[in-house]
This record gives C-alpha cells, sequence and structure tokens, in this order.
C-alpha cells in the first residue's frame, strides 16, 4: 500500500460537537491558552513526566508562540493540534490533539488535557470521541494511541471510556525533572 500523502486530505478547521467547536490553535489564542494553563497548573504539574511542558513557567508570549507555531504544525500536516471552546460560552476548555504523525501507517498519539475548572463534565471524553472519528473517517487511521502516566487515572478513564484498549503498562519508562521514575499506560485503538 503506498504511504498516503496528508496534503491531499481535506482536513477540518473546525469540528462542531453538542458542546464544543475544536480547531487548531490560531494567532491571538495565546492569551485564552495561557488563562487556561495558568488555571490548571497544579493538575498538570502533578504527571511531570508526561506532561513536561508544563513545568516550565508560563507566559502569554509562550503561549502565543506555541499557539503560532501549532497553526503552522496543523498546516505542514507535522501535528494536528486542537483547542476546544465551548460553544454556549466561547471558554476555552480544553487542549487536544492528533500527535506523532505516523502517515506511512498511518497512526496518531491522541493527547489532552483539560482546564481544571471544568473537568469532570465529559467534555474530554466528546473531544477525544471527535477525533478519533477525524482519524477513522477523515485520515484513515488503522491505529490511534494515547500515552497515560499511569497514576494519572482521570486521563485513563477517559481512554477507556472511548473505547481504547490498555495494551501494556511501559515500567520505568519516563522521569520527572526530579529524577523520579514513572510508569506510562499504553492505550489503543484500532481501525473498526
Amino acid at each position: 500500500m503506498p504511504k498516503l500523502d496528508p496534503f491531499t486530505l481535506n482536513i477540518p478547521t473546525e469540528i462542531i460537537t453538542s458542546r464544543l467547536i475544536l480547531r487548531p490553535p490560531m494567532a491571538g489564542d495565546g492569551t485564552a491558552v495561557y488563562a487556561a494553563v495558568c488555571e490548571s497548573l497544579t493538575a498538570l504539574r502533578q504527571f511531570p513526566a508526561s506532561l513536561p511542558w508544563a513545568v516550565a513557567e508560563p507566559s502569554v508570549a509562550s503561549s502565543e508562540e506555541w499557539c503560532q507555531q501549532r497553526h503552522a504544525d496543523f498546516l505542514a500536516r507535522k501535528d494536528l493540534a486542537m483547542l476546544a471552546w465551548h460553544r454556549e460560552t466561547g471558554e476555552l476548555v480544553l487542549a487536544t490533539g492528533l500527535h506523532r504523525l505516523d502517515w506511512a501507517v498511518p497512526k496518531f498519539e491522541l493527547g489532552f488535557w483539560c482546564r481544571s475548572s471544568k473537568q469532570g463534565q465529559g467534555l474530554v471524553s466528546e473531544a477525544a470521541r471527535a477525533l478519533l472519528g477525524l482519524a477513522w473517517e477523515t485520515l484513515g487511521a488503522r491505529r490511534v494511541e494515547a500515552l497515560c502516566d499511569a497514576a494519572n487515572l482521570p486521563s485513563r478513564r477517559v481512554c477507556e471510556r472511548i473505547g481504547m484498549t490498555l495494551e501494556g503498562v511501559m515500567r520505568n519508562e519516563r522521569i520527572t525533572p526530579t529524577g523520579e521514575l514513572c510508569d506510562t499506560c499504553v492505550y489503543a485503538a484500532i481501525k473498526p
């Protein structure tokens, strides 16, 4: 089978679910990303081995730079980051995306984090289901995986809720900035 050319795919720049609008980060989103990250730093920093970017001190400038780089990566088909905005309030509620794109298989890694004040409402599962749909229906994915810190029970539950299977635990797979070893759970879904 020939390698898929991602530039021939019509990847939507907006996905609408019942409560969310998902779209790639854009110039000007940095302030909203910064606010969501700052609100969520305590929760995000619980898993520094799997979320190393959360260890650094955030700023509006670095958040804006991240948004602009992710937008460029989306256009170049290097990374498909998405921000999810609440349809009623317009508030940024989570960041998600398909990462580590392997167009030869094709397979992708699903990643996500949710603003602390919006956790426990099923928003991450809603966004993740939408991205699985994108992966299967538009991108021709054969595999989507998610890597979660073994101690990150909320993320593990999201994976299970959207139908991913725990394939295994990689022991001592990541290390925190303070030198602690962490286990990583590998969840995956294959094309239905």
